[in-house]
């Protein structure tokens, strides 16, 4: 029998005034739990949701075109839109993976939703701000001591969610680590120790998948429980979410689609389709997700924070994290805020740069993109948000992920 919405308040409530931990290793992950509410988006015509139908099907042949033959430049992808609560139906397109020979998409599948999982561990962190145990303000060093190697003293909290702390995206043996078929804690424990400062904090924005690494550490010194777990314990769970985890682990791999890989992955046993990699759960990029279970996220971003009497968030974390943040550095030049902005672990839109997500969005539009072909935007003017996942390098084309959000975007009649 499913637990009530009382007992589920309970078991959130038990963990949100749990003690917090020293900084030594955290309790493993729990296994999955087998019972939980289902609160998934209802389906809706186009037309119900104020979307033009013909404009939406632009986007739906677009990528048909991309995923059809065994030579297919994007193996296969989805292409969710939804607005106030509600979704169109997604629609699959193509093959499960690359391979000429590779079985149809399946209507259950699973994405790897790469970088997109970034601002979901910021937002477990946000969590722990609301409950009086993280300040932002903070040095890093406060949270994790041995982080002052290198001389990284100056770097706070803040810098980590907005890619202004001067780390560097990947470590030096990151490569290295993956052949060991290193564990998660020590990627964690050279993000902390190892790296070097590649600029001054709050000087420049770069890009920078340590500083997710650091911030997953804290929370788990801070929560005493795995990064893993605490995703699933705190937010997927709470929400009814069966279809979405930080690692693979405990869902069936037939599930997962298989994504293109870089070059310096392939043959490799530790590239993004290995059994290593999906299970390791890397807190910069190991999401896997069904797009009806992400988009649940997205609607509770647009909903200040809660989602059927589920909150996670009050609505002013949802504003600090979905509003430009870059102002507030003294020391960062003011083309860093203007051209290319950032909230607290989510994107600003950025037009008129390379890697934008659209011509047709406004300025309030947030979200985030993935090395896998994904990307994610959550408009809060017009209350809609599009999911856009495949398995195709992004790199390799940036442009498609663009030309389909355009044309998506194009639909929103009101």
């Amino acid at each position: 029998m499913p637990p009530t919405r009382r007992e589920m308040l309970a078991v959130t409530g038990a963990l949100a005034t749990a003690a917090t931990v020293p900084a030594t290793r955290v309790l493993a992950a729990s296994p999955r739990p087998t019972t939980q509410a289902v609160a998934y988006l209802p389906h809706a015509k186009p037309e119900d949701l104020g979307l033009n139908r013909q404009q939406l099907q632009v986007a739906y042949d677009l990528l048909e075109s991309w995923t059809h033959g065994p030579q297919a430049p994007v193996p296969g992808g989805a292409i969710l839109v939804g607005r106030k609560g509600q979704i169109v139906p997604p629609r699959f397109f193509g093959r499960m993976g690359s391979e000429p020979d590779a079985e149809k998409i399946r209507p259950d599948a699973m994405f790897l939703m790469a970088s997109i999982t970034k601002p979901i561990v910021y937002l477990s962190a946000i969590m722990l701000v609301e409950q009086g145990k993280l300040n932002l303000s903070d040095r890093v060093t406060r949270y994790i001591p041995e982080f002052q190697a290198h001389g990284k003293d100056a770097v706070r909290v803040r810098h980590l969610f907005t890619h202004t702390s001067g780390l560097p995206d990947m470590l030096t043996n990151n490569e290295q680590l993956r052949r060991e078929h290193a564990p998660l804690q020590r990627f964690l424990d050279c993000a902390a120790r190892d790296t070097e400062l590649l600029f001054p904090p709050g000087t420049r924005v770069s890009y920078q998948s340590m500083g997710t690494a650091l911030v997953a550490e804290i929370v788990q010194r801070l929560s005493g429980k795995s990064i893993i777990a605490f995703l699933r314990e705190r937010i997927f769970t709470p929400l009814g979410l069966k279809s979405i985890g930080l690692g693979a682990q405990g869902f069936d791999p037939a599930r997962l689609v298989r994504v293109q890989v870089p070059d310096y992955q392939k043959g490799s046993d530790f590239g993004w389709n290995s059994d290593y990699w999906r299970n390791l759960g890397a807190p910069w990029g190991g999401l896997f997700a069904a797009p009806e279970d992400f988009a649940v996220l997205c609607q509770v971003m647009l909903a200040n924070g809660s989602h059927q009497g589920v909150r996670l968030l009050s609505p002013a974390s949802v504003r600090a994290m979905t509003t430009n943040r870059l102002a507030e550095y003294p020391e960062l030049p003011e083309v860093y805020a203007r051209a290319q902005p950032w909230g607290l672990g989510w994107r600003l839109n950025h037009p008129g740069t390379a890697d934008s997500w659209g011509d047709l969005l406004g300025p309030r539009v947030f979200g985030h993109t993935g090395a896998t072909g994904t990307m994610v935007w959550m408009d809060p003017d017009t209350g809609g948000f599009c999911l856009l996942l495949t398995n195709a390098l992004r790199a390799a084309a940036p442009w498609r992920l663009v030309h389909l959000s355009n044309a998506i975007a194009a639909a929103f009649e009101k």
